[in-house]
């Protein structure tokens, strides 16, 4: 990207993390969700948002499509390009999570050294959740008719057709969602979420 700037210093505040959390009485996390297009990942997490605002919690859905209408706006579907798309909703999601905000990402992030880096940049805030869905599943969901197109030829560099999709090797938690309900996936979350406290 651009060069470092050595004349930039991190400003320190009064009001920390900590303290954020202790007036939303919640902890800060990301549930990075992770699949093919119409793997479920944006209704599960709708789902789940649902779920946590009628439990009293602070979320916010960071929904891959939304954010390419402005924060990544710039960007195309190149390798390259869904790594910096992939790079800028990270620390988007570091800064949601400082506020104490439950954050739910859902991003194809077909790669897993992209999603290793987001790992490595949240630590245990980051909560890895695979949609797993069969690619003819999808297929035969396709909402929004994009997987037609690419069969077509009309949509290149697509997921799962002609650019790669890395599913996760030990994701904190897995949602088959062509054999369970979207309420059974959204409890399966919040049973995770419970346990970890």
């Amino acid at each position: 990207m651009g060069e470092v700037n050595n004349n930039i210093v991190w400003h320190e505040t009064k009001v920390n993390r900590e303290n954020r959390e202790k007036l939303l009485d919640q902890k800060g996390v990301v549930l990075w969700f992770t699949g093919l297009s119409g793997s479920g990942k944006s209704t599960v997490a709708t789902a789940l948002e649902k779920r946590l605002n009628e439990k009293g919690k602070l979320t916010y859905i960071l929904d891959g499509d939304n954010i390419r209408h402005g924060l990544s706006a710039n960007l195309g579907f190149s390798d390259e390009d869904r790594v910096e798309n992939i790079r800028r909703i990270g620390e988007v999601s570091k800064l949601f999570v400082d506020t104490g905000v439950i954050t739910i990402v859902t991003f194809i992030s077909p790669f897993r050294a992209e999603r290793a880096k987001i790992r490595e940049l949240l630590g245990k805030d980051f909560i890895e959740v695979y949609i797993d869905c069969p690619i003819e599943v999808c297929e035969e969901r396709d909402p929004k008719g994009i997987y037609k197109k690419a069969r077509n030829g009309e949509i290149k560099n697509f997921t799962g057709i002609d650019s790669s999709y890395e599913a996760p090797l030990d994701p904190e938690i897995t949602l088959q969602t062509y054999l369970k309900s979207i309420d059974d996936c959204a409890d399966q979350v919040i049973s995770y979420l419970e346990k970890r406290g």
